[in-house]
C-alpha cells in the first residue's frame, strides 16, 4: 500500500522551501509564547492547559493539517502534474494512502513535537498536560490529513474550504453551537486529552471517549477511501 516513489515526491513537495517556512511559523510562535508566559507568570498547570488546548490544539494542528493534507495532492491536481503520476502502474488507494502516511507525519512532527516541548516548558509536564494535549495533536492530526486530503482532491479550493472547518465551524461555530462540537475534530481529540490527564478539569470534552473514538476511525477510514475513489474516477475522466 506504500509506494516510497509517490512519499518522496510528496515530501519534497511538501517541504519545499515556501511551504516548510510556513509550516515553522505557527511552532515557533507556540514556543516562543510559552517560554514568555513561563517567565512572566511561572509553572501553573491550568495556564499550560488552557494555552495548549486554545493555541497548539484549536489553530495550530488544524491549520498545519490543511497546509500538509491539501498541499500533499492538491498543488498536483491544479497544475496537471498528477496526470504523469496516474499513468503510472500504481493503484488509485495506494497513491492515495501514501499522500496519507506523508501528511499524517509532516502534521505530526511540526504540531506534536513543539507541542509536547510547549508543555514541556509551561509546568514540566505537570498532570500529564504536556503529554495530554502531545497525544491529542497526534490524534488529531490523523484524522485532520485524512478529511484535508480528501478536499484536496474534491476542491480547486481545499484551502479555503480547510480554513473554514478549522477556524469556523470548530472554534466559532463549536463555541457557541454544542450539536456543532460532536462533529469536530478537535472535541475528539480533547475526549483523548481529557483520559490522559491527571488533573481534574484541566482538560474537557464535550464528546465521550468512546464516540470520539469511533468517530475518529470512521471520519479517517471514509475519507481515505473517498478520496481513493474520487482519484480514480478523476483518472477515468481525463481518459474519456
Amino acid at each position: 500500500m506504500y509506494h516510497p516513489t509517490v512519499a518522496r515526491l510528496t515530501y519534497r513537495g511538501l517541504l519545499g522551501r515556501r511551504r516548510a517556512a510556513i509550516l515553522f511559523v505557527l511552532p515557533a510562535l507556540l514556543i516562543a509564547i510559552s517560554a514568555a508566559v513561563r517567565v512572566f507568570q511561572g509553572a501553573d498547570d491550568q495556564v499550560a492547559a488552557d494555552l495548549l488546548g486554545g493555541f497548539a490544539l484549536a489553530t495550530m494542528v488544524p491549520l498545519i493539517g490543511v497546509i500538509a493534507g491539501t498541499g500533499a495532492i492538491g498543488p498536483e491536481i491544479d497544475d496537471g502534474s498528477v496526470v504523469y503520476l496516474l499513468a503510472k502502474p500504481v493503484k488509485r488507494h495506494t497513491i492515495i494512502f501514501t499522500k496519507l502516511i506523508v501528511a499524517i507525519a509532516v502534521t505530526m512532527v511540526f504540531s506534536a513535537v513543539p507541542t509536547f516541548v510547549a508543555g514541556m516548558i509551561l509546568n514540566g509536564n505537570g498532570q500529564q498536560v504536556a503529554v495530554a494535549y502531545t497525544v491529542a495533536a497526534l490524534v488529531a492530526s490523523i484524522a485532520y490529513s485524512a478529511l484535508f486530503l480528501l478536499l484536496g482532491t474534491v476542491s480547486r479550493h481545499a484551502v479555503v474550504f480547510g480554513l473554514v472547518y478549522a477556524l469556523v465551524w470548530e472554534n466559532l461555530f463549536g463555541g457557541v453551537i454544542s450539536g456543532a462540537r460532536t462533529l469536530s475534530v478537535q472535541q475528539w481529540a480533547l475526549a483523548v486529552a481529557e483520559k490522559v490527564t491527571r488533573g481534574e478539569g484541566l482538560v474537557s470534552s464535550d464528546v465521550s471517549l468512546s464516540v470520539a473514538a469511533v468517530l475518529l476511525v470512521v471520519v479517517t477510514v471514509a475519507a481515505t477511501w473517498f478520496a481513493g475513489w474520487k482519484l480514480r474516477t478523476l483518472t477515468l475522466a481525463g481518459e474519456e
